[in-house]
């Protein structure tokens, strides 16, 4: 099965998806389509595989390990106090992880729900600009950078 997340890691190896802040050791670490919670970010595992249990062990451990290590970022990053870490799969079956930042300013009646539970209006309310974001992924890419957890990656326009 072909899914958009394959669609998206095609497009990062040949340099054409401005979404990517960098490549991982698993995959290719992305700034959401969506950035209401400024920062969202997901892993997209490469080489694809259908799910965290297709990988070898320490395939899995390292996909986790660059998940947390990017969650690591965002906190550093923005002013987020948690992030959620979620790997569905279910409408796009190949591996991935979805990072929501989450925020104090966010509706008191949100902060104990799930960022899935916000309207589709709320996602769509803020979607990803590359010059608006670019600050924000350049700051992301020298935090991984500066720990080890990327390779270099062309940056594109």
């Amino acid at each position: 099965m072909h899914t958009l997340i394959h669609e998206r890691v095609e497009a990062a190896v040949r340099g054409e998806n401005p979404c990517v802040i960098c490549r991982m050791s698993s995959g290719w670490a992305v700034l959401g389509d969506h950035q209401f919670l400024p920062g969202y970010s997901l892993l997209l595992a490469d080489p694809i595989v259908d799910d965290l249990n297709d990988l070898p062990h320490e395939d899995r451990q390292q996909f986790l390990m660059d998940m947390a290590t990017l969650g690591d970022a965002v906190l550093a990053i923005t002013d987020a106090y948690r992030i959620n870490y979620s790997i569905p799969g279910n409408e796009d079956p190949a591996l991935h992880a979805h990072l929501h930042p989450r925020y104090e300013w966010e509706p008191a009646a949100m902060k104990s729900e799930s960022v899935w539970a916000y309207s589709s209006e709320d996602h769509a309310s803020r979607a990803f600009d590359k010059e608006r974001d670019e600050p924000l992924m350049s700051a992301m890419r020298q935090y991984l950078t500066q720990r080890g957890s990327s390779t270099p990656t062309l940056i594109w326009n």
